[in-house]
């Protein structure tokens, strides 16, 4: 039976999950090498760092980078198989119900909202932009973006038929949308640290 605009898959979803998951992972993955290695030696010269203001040591050293009490990258290491399994398992036919989307947004937002607090210590508090840590963000701001217009245009999220079309329109956008957030993080580092000239 042919999949209906109700009932079909969410194809690009699916791979986002998959490419960002992967993504993040691996770079959860490098930071808990670096903070292995600094463990070791805290004098070591770690390969992502290129300069005083682009560097992972101070953000691994730093209260900031282990503000649940472990290393930070371990909550990536953790979290970032779970879209990774979620991407596989839509291509491979599972349907979720609503709750579970809305419960796996709702982990996505508490992913944005500490991305974002890390932004602010990183360029308020550390003056210090950690390479595989923008890894990590520039991948958890278009899987917000992505799985919220989705739920919001899909009624996984209850809204009025009206404002369901408006976030279908803004989930086709949600690109554009990624590439602003963007911007607006390079803007915020710029104005504050100046990193185009420090660099």
């Amino acid at each position: 039976m042919p999949e209906t605009s109700t009932t079909k898959r969410p194809i690009p979803l699916a791979i986002l999950f998959i490419v960002a998951g992967a993504i993040g992972l691996t770079a959860a993955f490098l930071l808990t090498q670096d903070k292995f290695h600094l463990l070791q030696n805290p004098n070591a010269q770690l390969s992502c760092n290129f300069s005083v203001l682009v560097g992972c040591s101070k953000n691994l050293t730093e209260w900031q980078g282990s503000v649940f009490g472990f290393p930070n990258p371990v909550l990536g290491l953790i979290c970032w198989p779970v879209p990774i399994t979620l991407g596989v398992s839509i291509l491979a036919g599972a349907r979720f119900p609503r709750w579970f989307w809305a419960a796996f947004n709702l982990a996505v937002l508490g992913a944005i909202v500490l991305v974002g607090w890390f932004i602010w210590q990183s360029v308020f508090s550390l003056y210090v932009l950690c390479p595989w840590c923008m890894v990590t963000w520039t991948v958890t701001i278009p899987t917000f973006w992505a799985i919220t217009f989705y739920n919001l245009k899909s009624g996984n999220i209850p809204l009025p038929a009206g404002a369901r079309r408006a976030c279908a329109r803004l989930y086709s956008w949600v690109p554009l949308i990624t590439l602003l957030s963007y911007a607006f993080v390079a803007i915020l580092a710029q104005v504050q640290v100046d990193w185009l000239h420090r660099i």
